[in-house]
């Protein structure tokens, strides 16, 4: 069951973290590797020229975040054992990278064998974007560890 759903804090905090993290735009526009990306960082379905409202953006960031932990969550053993720091990181880090490469990641593996310090660092890895490191996700990959680790 959604954490955010039963947690309004977390959905909050979770919501002002990745929101922060991708910054908004309320027209398409393409992302430092040339996708589509419109509003939090939202590339699906994306078109140039496409545009909405900030409160289409803050419900759909708000959504997309729920189903990116739904998917997120089943990358986990046990889900809600992880402290609420480190589940609001790995949420922003699997919205930035997909489901598919976080649940194949060393943050979901670590995690899964109780490493909860060793997920945390595997943040750090994720900072690249096309093989390119960009300075933007290394500061963004350092707050998420730090928020990670805060909790454990």
């Amino acid at each position: 069951m959604s954490r955010l759903k039963r947690n309004s804090t977390l959905a909050a905090a979770a919501v002002v973290l990745v929101g922060g993290f991708e910054g908004l735009r309320t027209y398409a526009y393409r992302d430092p590797i040339g996708i589509p990306t419109l509003c939090f960082g939202e590339t699906r379905g994306v078109k140039m020229g496409q545009t909405k409202t900030v409160a289409e953006c803050k419900a759909m960031l708000a959504d997309r975040l729920v189903e990116f932990e739904t998917g997120m969550r089943k990358c986990f053993v046990y889900p809600d054992k992880i402290p609420d720091g480190a589940y609001t990181a790995f949420l922003s880090a699997s919205y930035n990278i997909g489901t598919a490469a976080f649940c194949k990641s060393s943050m979901a593996r670590r995690a899964n064998q109780g490493d909860l310090k060793g997920a945390c660092d595997a943040l750090l890895m994720w900072d690249k974007a096309a093989g390119i490191r960009l300075p933007g996700l290394t500061k963004r990959r350092q707050k998420e560890r730090e928020l990670c680790l805060s909790g454990i």
